[in-house]
């Protein structure tokens, strides 16, 4: 008898009559589109999520291509500096990041200088006292650096300023600093910044806030790539240039010598 009297508040037999009311309600509280309304609001929709997923699906030239994360012919280096002195005002080695040519990081490491870190600088460098606290020695990241640029090319923008807090040198020859090749100067000859190259060549907003090191050495390696082939042949017709006159200014002195010593007899005899 309890199942009996429970069995009419459930009541199932609502339903249809539910859905009924449900349709006719909708059809009297809006009023019915045309063919063609539909059919255009079909087609808003439709372009409206395209355009959506055209943006999303766009690839990050800057994300690796390859999960190739071998030591490459090319590697290309990016720093983060942090200040030391009493001041801060003195710039030490506080991250270094090396990528091959795909973009693969092959060596990542933050650094302890070796003197007291005043200014961290993490507007830009994007390091905190944290990261500092179980960091490598200058030393051992110095010598690893070492290893893995010898006899390679090296890549990157400004070089001088990472070699010089690495307190490194590196054959002239193998470098490909983006902050040098002739195409990448403005109107005046002057370097531009690694943002605004990346912009203009690449179509890619970088160090929007704090500077990432992945992604400014991915940069300068893209941007690398990217003018590889006329690079390389720019370099080389520098270097037979150089050799041209290397060999003009040899032949040239045998033939100082003999005019001094021919005027130095000359002079005797008289």
């Amino acid at each position: 008898m309890g199942s009996e009297v429970k069995n009419p508040k459930n009541k199932p037999q609502l339903n249809p009559n539910w859905a009924q009311l449900r349709q006719k309600l909708n059809c009297h509280s809006s009023k019915p589109k045309s063919e063609a309304e539909t059919l255009l609001s079909a087609l808003g929709k439709r372009k409206e999520r395209s355009n959506a997923e055209s943006d999303d699906s766009q690839p990050n030239p800057l994300t690796p291509t390859s999960s190739d994360r071998s030591v490459t012919d090319a590697i290309a280096m990016d720093c983060e500096m942090v200040g030391v002195s009493p001041l801060g005002n003195k710039s030490a080695l506080g991250r270094v990041t090396l990528v091959n040519k795909w973009g693969n990081v092959i060596y990542d490491e933050y650094v302890r200088p070796v003197d007291r870190v005043v200014d961290f600088r993490t507007k830009i460098s994007g390091i905190r006292p944290q990261h500092l606290r179980k960091a490598k020695e200058f030393r051992v990241v110095q010598k690893k650096v070492a290893e893995l640029i010898k006899g390679r090319i090296l890549v990157g923008h400004a070089l001088r300023n990472d070699l010089k807090a690495l307190l490194l040198t590196h054959s002239k020859k193998d470098l490909r600093d983006t902050s040098e090749y002739q195409p990448f100067l403005n109107k005046e000859g002057r370097s531009k910044a690694l943002r605004h190259l990346s912009a203009e060549f690449l179509g890619v907003k970088i160090q929007n806030g704090e500077h990432c090191p992945i992604e400014d050495a991915r940069a300068a390696m893209l941007l690398y790539q990217r003018n590889k082939k006329e690079w390389e042949k720019s370099n080389k017709d520098f270097a037979r240039l150089k050799e041209k006159q290397k060999k003009r200014k040899q032949k040239k002195k045998p033939k100082e010598i003999e005019t001094s010593s021919s005027n130095n007899g000359t002079a005797a005899v008289s």
